[in-house]
């Protein structure tokens, strides 16, 4: 009992990393035969261990006629497998003083588990057997189209300014899937049959196409024995794993989109083509965003909300994509404001960045917010297995979580300025006026 009070404690907090306290996160990585990476990162400071497993499937690897596949099967694969009953997988981690979840993205999907250290079989065991041996039936596929759906329904469809992302995105976007998001079409997934959901996970849920990572209190030696005996039999994929290599046509022209909701004020979205992760430009953008949006002295929250009482909100974020994506803006118009006064204030805010090198001090204190950003989501077990699986399946550089940081600090304040007036143009920019029904 003690020790599953202290579990709960633990996972409540967060485990925290005394290696990404010291500055260096330490780590080994390997293949084994079949394909599947595996890295461990060794850390004893709680006795805490995450096991995560990231396949590089998201919601850009599916057929346009069947979008919303990868985030059902991030539903589906909790239903059960031959070895766990339907409805005990959650029950087993949380019976025995774990948390787990899971999410997709346009890129990938991610599973993990925390667990107490002397629970790391339990946890190899449970992904290896996710990935041989998921439960993919009639039953669990019925019950998971109806969760989906429903979700759909009350995040998206029913809910104030829920359809903005995916409007954003099927106008942004022409050629690429990224065009459509990761929640995809309720009636893709009520006309697929159960051979195209089999299908599906042959294709992309195999050894070669995953990231095992361990992080946490553990004994390396003792890991790697039961990560053979779990995974080294699994059989490789058979095909080559489908990559879409669509590139997105250059937006030349500003677009302009009107959307009548059940919303009391209206909310504009500025959307901007910008580069993929992990380039120059797009670190240079992060240091933008926050400059625009992070906290009570940000640019926009000072003259938008504070100052021209425009906006009740306003925030401005990258979407963190593999390939070209969008840096977006957005903001909910104070009452008795238009949309198009919010657009002329916002846009107002973005022209100063473009038209003008930001003071010393402002840039010293984007930098410390970097340092600081980044250092918290890697002073955490959790995040730094997230961060080591992401830089594998993205950048094939594991050890980007040491050196990601440097590329924060060369940016310099012209840096800000040049990305500015190259991306944040007018003819780059989808503008969504999301407003009440009548408006």
């Amino acid at each position: 009992m003690k020790r599953f009070f202290l579990s709960a404690v633990l996972f409540a907090g967060g485990a925290f990393s005394v290696s990404a306290q010291e500055g260096n996160i330490k780590f080994t990585e390997y293949d084994l035969p079949n394909g599947l990476h595996v890295i461990l990162h060794e850390d004893h400071a709680v006795p805490i261990v995450s096991v995560s497993v990231m396949y590089h499937v998201g919601s850009k690897n599916e057929d346009p006629s069947r979008t919303g596949f990868a985030h059902f099967f991030e539903h589906l694969l909790f239903e059960g497998t031959d070895n766990i009953q339907r409805g005990e997988y959650m029950k087993l981690v949380q019976n025995n003083g774990g948390v787990l979840n899971a999410n997709t993205s346009q890129d990938r999907t991610y599973y993990f588990e925390e667990l107490p250290a002397n629970q790391l079989e339990l946890g190899l065991w449970m992904e290896a057997e996710r990935m041989l041996h998921a439960k993919i039936d009639s039953t669990g596929i019925e019950t998971q189209r109806k969760v989906v759906k429903e979700e759909k329904k009350m995040r998206y469809d029913n809910s104030p300014y829920g359809m903005w992302q995916s409007l954003i995105f099927e106008n942004a976007f022409t050629k690429h899937p990224y065009r459509w998001t990761p929640i995809g079409k309720e009636q893709y997934i009520d006309q697929a049959k159960a051979s195209e959901f089999m299908d599906f996970y042959k294709t992309f849920y195999v050894p070669n196409n995953a990231v095992l990572v361990l992080a946490g209190d553990f004994k390396p030696e003792q890991a790697k024995e039961w990560i053979n005996k779990y995974y080294g039999d699994i059989p490789r994929g058979t095909g080559e794993v489908p990559r879409p290599n669509v590139a997105e046509p250059a937006q030349t022209k500003e677009k302009r989109v009107k959307y009548n909701a059940n919303v009391q004020l209206p909310m504009v979205v500025l959307a901007y083509h910008a580069p993929k992760m992990g380039t120059d430009d797009m670190y240079a953008l992060e240091l933008l965003n926050q400059l625009l949006s992070q906290g009570a002295s940000s640019r926009l929250q000072k003259q938008v909300v504070d100052k021209d009482q425009k906006a009740v909100q306003v925030g401005a974020f990258n979407t963190p994509l593999e390939d070209p994506g969008l840096m977006i803006t957005l903001g909910i118009a104070a009452r008795g404001v238009t949309a198009a006064e919010l657009e002329k204030a916002m846009k107002n805010e973005i022209e100063k960045v473009r038209d003008n090198l930001i003071s010393e001090e402002e840039f010293k204190k984007l930098q410390n917010q970097a340092e600081n950003s980044f250092v918290s989501q890697n002073g955490r077990i959790a995040g730094i297995a997230e961060s080591l699986a992401t830089n594998y399946t993205y950048f094939h550089d594991t050890n980007l979580i040491n050196t990601e940081l440097a590329r924060y600090q060369k940016i310099t304040r012209e840096d800000l300025k040049r990305v500015a007036d190259k991306y944040l143009t007018k003819d780059n920019c989808v503008v969504l006026y999301y407003v009440p029904k009548g408006q």
